[in-house]
């Protein structure tokens, strides 16, 4: 059976889950929910958890809205170690700290906060049109 006649799985699912090589019920059932949950993200798709909630409602033959609670919270559980444990995706740098930079005249002060201070042979006033 292919993943498009799996309950849950629409078009698009089913588009990314063919894509990242799982074709069938099979494939699905042998890497499960969170590992292919994974793949589809990998792969630069952008799912949201209802997919999640539909491929573990797929395995399970039920409606994703039925898939019960606390089988959800250990979903994001193993999907929050899975997702430690890989390395950061190629081509995309990892997080570093965030800096901010000053560009131009932000109004009064700017100097001041850009670390710059205004000489008194540059002082125009603020009239910057004479």
């Amino acid at each position: 059976m292919s993943t498009a006649e799996l309950r849950n799985i629409g078009p698009k699912s089913a588009a990314w889950l063919r894509q990242v090589g799982l074709r069938s019920a099979q494939d699905l059932v042998a890497v499960g929910a969170v590992q292919a949950f994974l793949k589809v993200k990998r792969a630069g798709f952008k799912p949201s958890l209802n997919l999640l909630y539909a491929l573990e409602g797929a395995l399970l033959d039920c409606h994703w809205h039925d898939v019960p609670e606390p089988r959800r919270q250990q979903l994001l559980a193993e999907l929050e170690t899975a997702s430690a444990a890989l390395p950061p995706p190629r081509g995309r740098p990892v997080g570093g700290p965030v800096t901010t930079a000053f560009y131009g005249d932000h109004g009064e002060g700017a100097e001041a906060a850009a670390g710059a201070e205004a000489s008194p042979a540059e002082d125009d006033g603020g009239n910057r049109f004479t």
